[in-house]
């Protein structure tokens, strides 16, 4: 039987520790979710190798993303224990729960109804009640403001509905995907503003198909 505390230590002293994740909280709240409940029963022996876990064909293309470049990506955010934070492209809720330990309010969405309703299932299972997942695209934002959105896997574009929905000083984070090249950027807000700078280059799925129209461009 697989011992899980201690596939979660390991976890975050070989995988976080070794690759410059060096906040204590993101470091404190992923030795603390249980990553195993999040993924597929056939899966869970396997839940913490530092790969991201595909949800099969009742939910394709989507997946839980790899330990390493999402903590790297929690990271680059900044999040600040007042954030609201948007997380895009949710799954089963891991990385919602995680979030939920670092700002004020997680908002998740997810395109997959069959994941949201485990995401829901998984959060009440935790005691989480500063967050929640909704079923929503993962290409066009819900209403409301954010201090910090995070997208889950790689994407061609950021569409500027997104930016539009970042408060004064608010953060974005994205896997830029250029042929087989993801690029980490951090974009931040400021007035009508926004700028952004590449960080490093990571590796997750595609989180969708993104549109060719309103996109930023810099």
């Amino acid at each position: 039987m697989v011992d899980f505390e201690q596939a979660r230590r390991t976890m975050v002293d070989s995988q976080l520790r070794t690759n410059s994740v060096t906040d204590r909280r993101i470091l404190a709240a992923m030795a603390r979710v249980p990553r195993e409940i999040f993924v597929l029963q056939a899966r869970q022996a396997v839940a913490y190798i530092d790969e991201s876990h595909a949800f099969g064909p009742t939910a394709p293309g989507r997946f839980l993303p790899a330990p390493t470049p999402f903590a790297k990506l929690v990271q680059l955010a900044g999040i600040e224990a007042g954030d609201r934070i948007l997380d895009v492209g949710a799954a089963t809720g891991y990385s919602t729960a995680v979030l939920a330990a670092l700002g004020s309010e997680v908002l998740g969405i997810e395109r997959e109804a069959s994941l949201v309703r485990l995401a829901e299932t998984n959060l009440a299972s935790l005691g989480v009640t500063n967050a929640r997942v909704v079923e929503g695209s993962h290409e066009h934002p819900p209403k409301g403001r954010f201090d910090v959105i995070i997208l889950e896997g790689a994407v061609g574009q950021v569409p500027q509905a997104f930016f539009d929905c970042l408060d004064e000083d608010g953060r974005l984070v994205a896997l830029l995907q250029s042929g087989v090249t993801a690029v980490a950027h951090l974009f931040v807000k400021t007035g009508k503003a926004v700028t952004s700078r590449a960080e490093f280059n990571a590796n997750l799925p595609p989180l969708e198909a993104a549109s060719a129209q309103d996109t930023f461009v810099f």
